[in-house]
């Protein structure tokens, strides 16, 4: 295993298109549920111990060789919105690419033949992170990171915010992603013996009910 390649995976330079998505950031904006720092930091707290947990789980049995089209149809379950599943498969065929072209596998250009128009970005993160020759962990915490790296990047530009105060709360939660990115790992082992059923399926309605009004707005500056 080669730590360098989690920091390639993780660098958000690396062309995954995440910068082109809010996480939920934009509606919650909008919505006057984000207008500084502390609530940023709320937001992101709730999003990590959700679909982050979530989200991480099924990365880290991607690692470990469950089945990715089973993964994928966990993740299409525990993911209510349809904006979000659009969203979420249009990440994970640009990564897709990107990994297929960074670390190439023969377990990518199946995944990618299976799904043409993508995978869950969960499900290929995990078969990027596994061809890059990384363990579970490395997928749970590359998979967390994003998810509150994502939003807080996006209030920057939404708010104008000081990105000093951004990065603070990232640093922040970090304590918290490492108690994440834990219970993700155990479930993803769990699910070694129990199936995909047992992963975490941890729900955040607003955030869905926010991608849903989202993705019918006429003008927005993220695509979810």
């Amino acid at each position: 295993m080669s730590r360098a390649a989690l920091l390639v995976l993780a660098d958000g330079r690396f062309p995954a298109g995440g910068h082109a998505h809010s996480g939920g950031a934009e509606a919650a904006v909008k919505a006057g549920r984000i207008t500084g720092a502390a609530d940023l930091e709320e937001f992101c707290r709730g999003r990590l111990h959700t679909t982050g947990l979530v989200s991480a789980s099924l990365a880290a049995a991607a690692v470990l060789g469950l089945d990715p089209v089973e993964l994928d149809a966990a993740a299409d379950a525990r993911t209510p919105s349809p904006a979000l599943r659009v969203a979420a498969r249009k990440l994970g065929r640009q990564l897709m690419r990107a990994g297929r072209a960074t670390w190439p596998s023969a377990e990518l250009d199946a995944l990618a033949g299976r799904f043409p128009k993508g995978a869950h970005q969960p499900v290929v993160l995990g078969m990027v992170a596994r061809a890059a020759g990384l363990g579970a962990d490395d997928a749970a915490y590359c998979s967390l990171y994003e998810c509150v790296s994502g939003p807080a990047s996006a209030v920057v530009r939404l708010l104008s915010l000081d990105p000093f105060d951004a990065t603070g709360v990232l640093a922040g939660l970090a304590p918290e992603l490492d108690v994440v990115a834990q219970r993700a790992v155990e479930g993803a082992r769990c699910a070694v013996e129990g199936g995909v059923g047992v992963l975490p399926a941890g729900g955040a309605p607003l955030l869905e009910v926010g991608a849903e009004v989202h993705a019918a707005w006429a003008v927005r500056l993220f695509a979810s």
